[in-house]
């Protein structure tokens, strides 16, 4: 199936590891053009290097207000063009309710949940018809998960203003849609397993409530990133699509 991905520019925030990663090389793999980010100069242009040369590095921090005109700019001026954005971030710190802190909880705001906002918001008015704006959000959107408050309440705000953009930009033939990921095996997932005490046994029965009994890999995740931000995809605008295995209760 041609996702008809060649020679589109794409921006990928958090690429260089984890879901980010694994989404920019399933878009590369398909003939797309990537303009990756990260916090740290030195990660960011290893990763790019690696990824070959249809990829192109910038580091930037997504609560920086400047950060979304840059990197547009950046995508247009290397590539020539701009046809949509994965907006990922790093997972907020972890806790539960009585743990986590007001600096922390300020901190998650600005990056989490307001520096989406900004890239969204000039990714819409930057993308023509046919763009499309993409979130990696989280299985919390719909079932909290134990020890990630911060997430949990972030999270479903995003998804919120992710299908009120969705019905803003349908008109003018511009997409929105997220992905809910859930246990994916990626370092994030292991620190939180490890958070138990027991990382083998939490994994085992993180496993055991999952239909398809296992983690899912960040391949598996980046190649439903590449779809849903595909021209494949073109019907598809204000969905919630859980990578999950499953493991989501409702339907």
């Amino acid at each position: 199936m041609d996702l008809g991905l060649k020679d589109r520019v794409y921006v990928v925030t958090g690429a260089t590891r984890g879901l980010g990663r694994a989404s920019a090389e399933a878009l590369l793999a398909e003939g797309a053009k990537v303009l990756l980010t990260g916090r740290e100069e030195k990660t960011v242009a290893e990763a790019a290097a690696a990824l070959g040369p249809y990829a192109a590095g910038v580091a930037a921090d997504n609560a920086d207000p400047g950060a979304p005109a840059r990197l547009i700019a950046e995508a247009r001026s290397r590539f020539g063009g701009f046809d949509g954005i994965l907006i990922s971030v790093g997972g907020p710190a972890p806790g539960f309710a009585a743990d986590n802190t007001d600096e922390e909880w300020a901190t998650a705001f600005d990056t989490v949940f307001l520096g989406a906002v900004r890239l969204a918001r000039a990714a819409a008015e930057a993308l023509p018809e046919g763009g499309v704006i993409g979130f990696v959000l989280s299985g919390s959107v719909h079932e909290p998960i134990p020890g990630l408050t911060i997430s949990n309440g972030l999270r479903p705000g995003l998804a919120g203003f992710a299908k009120s953009l969705a019905n803003d930009l349908g008109p003018r033939g511009v997409r929105v849609v997220g992905l809910l990921p859930s246990r994916i095996d990626t370092d994030r997932v292991r620190q939180l397993d490890a958070l138990s005490g027991d990382a083998d046994a939490s994994r085992a029965a993180n496993e055991a409530a999952i239909p398809l009994r296992r983690y899912g890999t960040p391949e598996e995740f980046g190649r439903t990133a590449a779809f849903l931000l595909s021209p494949a995809a073109s019907y598809l605008t204000g969905v919630m699509l859980p990578v999950d295995g499953g493991a989501r209760s409702g339907f």
